[in-house]
C-alpha cells in the first residue's frame, strides 16, 4: 500500500476562487499540510499567488513535478478541462483530489471511470466537502444514530445539483438504487445579497431560479430545492429536514420517541469560541446535541470558516484514501451524485417524469454505503 507522511504535501492545479480554500486551509494548518505549487498559465497570477502565500507558481504539470511530486494533486478547473488533467496525473501514478462535478456530462463521466478503473490506478476522489461541514456533519450523525428511526424522507434545500443530491442520499442511506424523479422550476424576483466580491453596493432585484425535484426511490423519498441565489443571500436560509418514523430533525431541532407515549425534544447547540468575555481564541469547539458531541472541530484553534473545516476534513482523510483504507468522497459517488443531477435538470427542462438505471460506478457506490454503515 501506498504511504503518506504525517505532514500532507499537495500541488493545486488552477487559480479559481475555490483554489484559494486549499490555500487558506494550508496556510491556517501549516504543520498538517504544505502547498509544493500551484499551476496556473498566468504570470501575474502565479507572482500574486507567491507575494500572498508563498506558494510557487508554475506554467505547467511538468515544471511543477520537475522540482518534486508531492502526496496528490487538487485539481480545481473547469468540468470540461478536469477530465484531462485527471487522466495525465493518474498515468503518472500521483493521487487526485478533484473539485466537483469531474467531468462534463454522464458520458464524460463514464469515460473517465472505465479509465480509472482499471487496476493499479491511483485513487481519484472527489472535493465534496458538504457533508463534512460541522453542522450537516452533526445533522447527518442524527439521521445515523437510530433516533429518528429509519429516516425514510429528507428535503435539503442547502446547496445545488450534484451537492444536493449527494446531502440527500447521504440522509436517506440511499446507495446506487434505481429512482423516479421529477421536477419543476419557479422563477421569482429576489432583492439580491452579497456575492463574492462583497456586500451589495444598491439595491438590485433578480431573478431567483429556483428548482424543486422530487427523487422516490421505493421506500424513501428526497426533495431537492434550491436557487443558486440562496448561497450569498441573507434572507433565503438553508434547510433541511430528515424525518423518520420515530423522529425528526429540522435544521437544529430534533423531536423523536423515547416510547410511544414519551416524546423528547432537543436542539443542536454552536460551541464557540471568542464571544463576550472568552479568550480562547476564535475557533468553533464542536456542536453538542444535549450532553453529546456530535461534531468535534480536529482543527483548532485554527480560525477556519465551516467550509474551510470540511476542506481540511477532505485533505485530512486523503492519506486514508491513498492507502486504500477509506475513501473521502469516491470517484464512484461523485459520479453517481452527477448522474442524478443531470437527470433531475431534464426533469425540470422537460416535464417529464425519468428513471434512473445503475451505472458502471453502482456496485462501488453500494459497497462504500454498506462499509460506512457497517463502521457506524
Amino acid at each position: 500500500m501506498q504511504t503518506v507522511p504525517m505532514t500532507l504535501t499537495f500541488a493545486i492545479v488552477g487559480s479559481g476562487w475555490r483554489s484559494d480554500f486549499f490555500l487558506r486551509v494550508a496556510a491556517a494548518l501549516p504543520e498538517r499540510f504544505r502547498v509544493t505549487g500551484l499551476v496556473t498559465r498566468s504570470a501575474a497570477t502565479a507572482a500574486e499567488t507567491e507575494t500572498r502565500w508563498g506558494v510557487r507558481g508554475y506554467p505547467d504539470l511538468d515544471t511543477l513535478l520537475a522540482d518534486g511530486t508531492p502526496d496528490l494533486v487538487v485539481v480545481s478547473v473547469p468540468r470540461d478541462v478536469a477530465p484531462g488533467i485527471i487522466v495525465d496525473l493518474a498515468g503518472r501514478g500521483i493521487p487526485v483530489l478533484t473539485e466537483t462535478p469531474p467531468a462534463a456530462g454522464i458520458d464524460d463521466l463514464v469515460a473517465l471511470w472505465e479509465h480509472l478503473a482499471r487496476p493499479g490506478m491511483p485513487t481519484v476522489q472527489v472535493a465534496e466537502q458538504y457533508h463534512l461541514s460541522p453542522l450537516l456533519s452533526a445533522q447527518l450523525a442524527v439521521a445515523r444514530s437510530g433516533r429518528l428511526g429509519i429516516p425514510s424522507y429528507a428535503l435539503v434545500a442547502q446547496c445545488h445539483d450534484y451537492h444536493g443530491v449527494s446531502v440527500m442520499r447521504r440522509a436517506l442511506g440511499i446507495g446506487a438504487d434505481e429512482v423516479e424523479i421529477s421536477a419543476s422550476v419557479f422563477r421569482s424576483p429576489l432583492v439580491a445579497g452579497p456575492d463574492r466580491a462583497g456586500d451589495p453596493t444598491a439595491e438590485r432585484v433578480v431573478t431567483a431560479t429556483q428548482t424543486t425535484a422530487r427523487f422516490a426511490f421505493d421506500d424513501r423519498l428526497g426533495v431537492y430545492d434550491f436557487a443558486s441565489e440562496q448561497y450569498f443571500s441573507w434572507i433565503r436560509g438553508n434547510r433541511l429536514l430528515i424525518r423518520g418514523e420515530r423522529g425528526e430533525i429540522e435544521n437544529g431541532e430534533v423531536r423523536r420517541l423515547r416510547r410511544f407515549d414519551e416524546p423528547v425534544f432537543d436542539s443542536l447547540r454552536r460551541v464557540m469560541t471568542g464571544e463576550g468575555g472568552n479568550l480562547e481564541g476564535m475557533f468553533l469547539r464542536g456542536i453538542l446535541l444535549g450532553e453529546e458531541w456530535l461534531f468535534r472541530n480536529p482543527f483548532l484553534p485554527a480560525r477556519l470558516n465551516d467550509d474551510e473545516i470540511a476542506i481540511a476534513r477532505m485533505l485530512d482523510g486523503m492519506p486514508h484514501a491513498i492507502d486504500g483504507s477509506a475513501p473521502v468522497y469516491s470517484l464512484a459517488e461523485a459520479s453517481q451524485d452527477h448522474y442524478l443531477a443531470q437527470l433531475s435538470q431534464q426533469a425540470a427542462e422537460t416535464g417529464n417524469t425519468v428513471r434512473s438505471t445503475r451505472q458502471p460506478w453502482a456496485d462501488v457506490v453500494d459497497a462504500e454505503l454498506h462499509a460506512r454503515e457497517a463502521s457506524g
